[in-house]
């Protein structure tokens, strides 16, 4: 039996998506208001599912205070009130900082002190925006 359980946190940063051998006129086309030079923020919403068996004593996949502290030290520390082109360990420098890297960055982050903990990773999803997340599976 496989049950999922999800942690929501939140984090604020800065961004700029630019492609250093475009012009600024191919930048503008392909990212819009996202290349602006003076960096952009969002408010995002982070969402990390694992997955197990609930154990037989306490209930539980993962102690979600584990899961959400191992989230705030891992990730969410890491990123919050920070320029992600710039400030982030785990984020190579030149990658563009898109949602879509992001949530791949982060599991690889997560992962393993999760198995760690005898649960398994099964999501990371991150709303940019209300109208705009990513989500991976580890695929």
């Amino acid at each position: 039996m496989k049950v999922y359980l999800t942690r929501r946190e939140r984090f604020n940063a800065a961004h700029k998506l630019w492609v250093e051998k475009w012009t600024e006129e191919q930048n503008r086309e392909v990212f819009g208001k996202c290349c602006n030079h003076n960096w952009h923020g969002h408010n995002y919403d982070l969402y990390i599912t694992v997955k197990g068996t609930p154990d037989p004593t306490t209930g539980f996949i993962m102690n979600v205070k584990e899961l959400s502290s191992m989230i705030q030290k891992l990730i969410v520390d890491k990123l919050d009130h920070s320029n992600l082109n710039l400030d982030v360990d785990f984020i190579p420098k030149g990658m563009q900082p898109t949602t879509e890297n992001l949530v791949v960055l982060i599991w690889q982050q997560l992962e393993s002190s999760i198995k760690e903990k005898g649960a398994e990773l099964h999501s990371v999803k991150l709303y940019e925006t209300e109208n705009i997340y990513a989500e991976y599976f580890g695929e």
